[in-house]
């Protein structure tokens, strides 16, 4: 998929956090130890520093949601981050984000953190939990 795409699709998916330009997307794709795990529909992109990952993004469309996708591509970014030398991933969800915080928690991620006010582009702004998990096989 192209930068355009992946904003068009991230649009789709996203109310909060706002969802990203093609260039924003550009600039993540090419960060040191960028992990892009794309599939029909959906992608994931995080980073590896040193022995940590961060999930910066999952967006689903939302025609194919519930329907595993969304735990596939954790799953592709999670070795991926393995490979790399991670240990640990961290991430940041909106707090009113229920779907995603749900998929996380089976997963493995578990709340280590809050940022209050964090998405201020929301109306009022939203709160994120901070969530981690460890990368051991």
């Amino acid at each position: 998929m192209t930068d355009a795409e992946l904003a068009r699709l991230h649009a789709a998916a996203m109310t909060v956090p706002r969802p990203w330009s093609a260039a924003e997307i550009a600039t993540l794709r090419m960060m040191p130890g960028a992990i892009l795990a794309i599939r029909p529909d959906g992608f994931a992109i995080g980073r590896v520093v040193l022995d940590e990952a961060e999930l910066l993004t999952v967006a689903v469309a939302p025609h194919a949601r519930r329907r595993g996708l969304g735990r596939a591509l954790l799953a592709i970014y999670h070795a991926e981050a393995r490979a790399r030398g991670a240990g640990r991933s961290l991430l940041e969800v909106a707090d009113g984000n229920r779907a995603a915080r749900a998929l996380y928690e089976a997963e493995g991620y578990a709340a280590c953190g809050l940022r209050r006010a964090y998405y201020t582009e929301a109306t009022p702004p939203q709160d994120a939990i901070v969530m981690a998990r460890d990368l051991a096989p």
